[in-house]
């Protein structure tokens, strides 16, 4: 078999039935033997939009996303997607052409030093030297790809190799001397941990997208109506707990909700699962949880202490450590806790100006959740769109939240939604973007149209990159340097109609209820609806960056 047919069969023994690409010179063998393999190859328009369809596809479905792209320019436009899914542990495979070996390092035509350039930002990368390292690389990748804290893995596959004949062989087990991840918590640190949970006074848990990445959704919650104990979530954290949920506190740091900030500020007990502690999260390290132990449980050791410094520290999946928890876990005698939280909630609840016809962007949110009952696949870009749709969409299962956490990518939203759709065909996928954001990779039209991709994209219009003015109206004294879209913008409606998709545009409440229903029943087309919003809208609360969670602006947006 030649190299590339050689490959093409360990995709296959890895289950891969869809891949994302762009062909190009250097991958043509690989492409070729791609054609008639039976698996689905899903043609992007951009070498980006690539990588993000298959970190959204990992990330609805909890399998290996696959990219491919050729050398050079192809494997740099994977970059930004690669590092996208490291930030988040997202399990992707991307693929990419190299010049033949005997022309590596001489400057050759599109070549790139793609293994170190990704090194950074990859869990691990391969540059294939021998067609006999074929088999033992890719059932490797997968390995490394989703075990322990999952994450991307590049092969870098040379043109030469491609075409040269070996035979095949796949090894059934794979045997890494120097990565042996580690998922049973030490069962001497998980019982000092329950100690610490029942003789706490005032705790908080902190779900994050360890939670989900694991799979410890109903372990989580049997351990939160277990004990009791309210809980919050990061941004990649939403979704691993019903939001509406008695416990529940909702999303805290920089654009959460007060009551979540304000417990986490007032707690003596701090129970993190699959959080890293972000900056967004924490705020001002400082003063985050003055006055609390905390419990940090990762799959990752380098993730602890690295930003909190804590006081039991377990190390395991966060699933086999609840599973351990629970089998300890009653209810704890924090009545009064609860009802402080109570008076917070009641106090201090999310809210927006609803009186009036404007077309609010929380309106629109809260309305496109009740419709899907919160069980829609929402993608995001970042930004504005991202945050309200952090703090108005009721999320109640996990892998219905896509969005980049970590680097936070403009352009990310709408090829994941792409990526999430192929992997659930099913299920109502959604893209609520930015006006800015959404032009970043608005030439996946062409990818979701004549694939029959069936995407609703919202875009909250505001003619501005929305967030950066937000923080220029409240810190720069208004001096919107460069972030006005006005007049720069095409007609998304005539856009979309441009590429055979259907197109809407909306200004008030009462047209945005008139087309909602028609939207997200639409089976075949993929939709894009342009939903005109305030200008200056902005997303409260919001704890300025460096300031403590208890330093929150306030405003009625």
């Amino acid at each position: 078999m030649k190299g590339a047919q050689i490959f093409v069969e360990c995709l296959k023994r890895e289950g891969v039935e869809v891949i994302f690409g762009y062909p190009g010179g250097a991958i043509l063998p690989l492409c070729d033997v791609l054609y008639d393999s039976g698996i689905k190859f899903i043609l992007t328009r951009h070498e980006q939009g690539a990588a993000h369809a298959a970190d959204g596809f990992a990330r609805s479905s909890g399998k290996v996303g696959v990219c491919i792209a050729t050398s050079g320019p192809g494997a740099t436009n994977l970059v930004t997607g690669i590092a996208t899914a490291y930030m988040d542990s997202i399990p992707i495979i991307a693929i990419t052409g190299q010049v033949a070996t005997n022309l590596i390092g001489n400057d050759a035509f599109q070549e790139v030093d793609t293994t170190g350039i990704t090194r950074p930002i990859t869990k691990h990368n391969y540059l294939i030297k021998n067609i006999n390292e074929i088999p033992k690389i890719v059932r490797e990748a997968f390995y490394i790809a989703k075990t322990g804290r999952p994450g991307p893995v590049l092969i870098d596959f040379p043109v030469d190799i491609q075409r040269k004949e070996g035979d095949f062989y796949y090894p059934e087990r794979v045997e890494i001397r120097s990565y042996k991840p580690k998922y049973e918590g030490h069962p001497l640190q998980i019982k000092r941990a329950w100690e610490l949970i029942r003789n706490s006074k005032r705790p908080v848990l902190i779900a994050g997208g360890g939670v989900i990445i694991s799979n410890a959704s109903e372990e989580l919650k049997k351990f939160v109506e277990k004990t009791g104990i309210p809980i919050a979530f990061t941004l990649l954290g939403l979704g691993s707990l019903d939001v509406e949920s008695p416990y529940s506190l909702g999303m805290p740091g920089m654009h959460g909700t007060k009551y979540a900030n304000y417990a986490i500020s007032e707690s003596d007990l701090l129970i993190s699962v699959g959080c890293r502690f972000d900056d967004r999260v924490t705020g001002k390290i400082d003063e985050f949880a003055p006055n609390a132990k905390i419990i940090h449980i990762d799959i990752d050791p380098s993730a602890i202490s690295k930003n909190v410094e804590v006081d039991v520290p377990i190390v395991g999946d966060a699933k086999h450590i609840l599973k351990k928890l629970n089998e300890m876990a009653e209810k704890l005698n924090i009545d009064d806790w609860l009802r402080k939280i109570m008076e917070w909630k009641e106090n201090y609840p999310l809210k927006y100006e609803k009186s009036g016809t404007a077309l609010k962007p929380q309106y629109i949110i809260e309305k496109i959740s009740e419709y899907t009952k919160g069980e829609a696949i929402i993608c995001t870009e970042v930004g504005q769109n991202q945050m309200w749709t952090a703090q108005y969409y009721k999320f109640k299962k996990p892998r219905t939240f896509i969005t980049s956490g970590g680097l936070g990518t403009m352009g990310y939203g709408f090829p994941a939604a792409i990526g999430a759709k192929v992997a659930n065909p099913d299920k109502i996928v959604i893209d609520i973007a930015g006006d800015g954001s959404i032009q970043m990779n608005i030439q996946e039209l062409a990818t979701a149209v004549y694939n029959k991709i069936s995407v609703k994209v919202f875009i909250l219009n505001n003619c501005y990159l929305g967030m950066v003015r937000q923080w220029q109206q409240l810190f720069y004294n208004k001096r919107y340097a460069f972030t006005c879209l006005e007049g720069s913008q095409p007609d998304f409606v005539k856009l979309a109609e441009s590429y055979g998709a259907i197109g809407y545009r909306v200004e008030t409440k009462e047209q945005f209820d008139k087309i909602l229903k028609k939207v997200l029943e639409e089976k075949e087309k993929v939709v894009f609806v342009d939903c005109r919003i305030d200008p200056e809208e902005n997303v409260f609360p919001m704890v300025p960056a460096g300031a403590s969670l208890k330093q929150i602006l306030d405003g009625l947006a």
